[in-house]
């Protein structure tokens, strides 16, 4: 299949196509940046370039919507609320409208689960555009599943994390790897080619978790520190040698939707986490790109 990916050089993307590659599928990456890695299948454009968007999309059975604006942005008042509007709901329209004019029915978009903070700017911004793909599905009979994840923005990302340690006490919190994100992407555009939804899918797409329902419902019943030390144990000094705490209880969302339709499993938790902390250390893993040679896409 050919996929269009919007923002196809940003971080999922850069994920996303080699996968979609490896698979036997052509991904057309769709943005103003060029990707990291050269690929003949790289389109100059933006989405709310109607023109360049139009040119992109001939002969795509697949588009897979990622650009937009995120909640940092937001947080560090980069962008404003218009900002948001042009890119996540505009851009969205613009997605939408000109697939149905290039006759593509199968629509994957990276929503987010920020929706459940509106009226913010950014998680509005989403919930709009999640209406929107509801209202082409209705008036066009498109097949769309929006993929709810997390935030995902990986450890490697340098605009936003100094390093491996200032990320993982992001993911401490609860959170899902860019990988497991990618894997549901993928997952989704193999259901929307061998399945014609009834009505959009919205799909809430989490990390992997070792704790028990248990464990958080009991969290440190026995003092600070203890639920982590019992299922991680060995791991404290690496801990304190990091200034990570143990103490802090993970907020877990539900992805048994995703796990249903898809066949989501998750497999990136703390434990891969506090590995990949011991192995490498604050610079944390190379980066997809690092090391690799110079290899076209497809």
């Amino acid at each position: 299949m050919k996929i269009l990916l919007t923002g196809g050089s940003g971080d999922l993307a850069t994920i996303l196509a080699p996968m979609l590659a490896a698979q036997g599928d052509e991904p057309r990456l769709f943005d103003l940046r060029p990707p990291r890695t050269p690929t003949p299948f790289y389109y100059p454009g933006s989405i709310l370039n109607r023109e360049q968007l139009a040119a992109a999309m001939a002969g795509i059975d697949v588009v897979v919507h990622i650009a937009a604006w995120h909640g940092i942005h937001e947080d560090r008042g980069e962008k404003d609320v218009f900002d948001f509007w042009e890119l996540n709901v505009t851009g969205t329209f613009y997605v939408l409208e000109l697939a149905v004019r290039a006759q593509i029915k199968n629509i994957l978009t990276i929503s987010s689960t920020s929706v459940d903070e509106w009226p913010g700017i950014y998680g509005s911004s989403k919930l709009l555009g999640e209406e929107l793909a509801r209202t082409y599905a209705a008036r066009h009979g498109l097949n769309i599943i929006n993929l709810r994840p997390r935030a995902f923005i990986p450890h490697w990302n340098r605009a936003v994390y100094d390093d491996y340690i200032e990320w993982a006490r992001w993911f401490w919190k609860g959170a899902v790897h860019i990988a497991d994100v990618a894997q549901a992407a993928l997952q989704s555009i193999d259901l929307l080619a061998r399945t014609q939804l009834d009505a959009p899918l919205t799909l809430v797409v989490d990390g992997a978790y070792e704790f028990s329902e248990d464990d958080l419902a009991h969290w440190d019943a026995d003092g600070p520190g203890t639920t982590f030390a019992r299922v991680y144990a060995g791991y404290s000094q690496l801990l304190r040698r990091y200034d990570l705490d143990p103490a802090l209880k993970p907020h877990k969302l539900d992805s048994s939707a995703a796990c249903h339709w898809l066949g989501y499993e998750p497999q990136f938790g703390l434990r891969q986490l506090l590995e990949e902390l011991q192995t490498y250390g604050a610079e944390g893993p190379p980066a997809p790109w690092e090391g690799a040679d110079d290899s076209k896409i497809g």
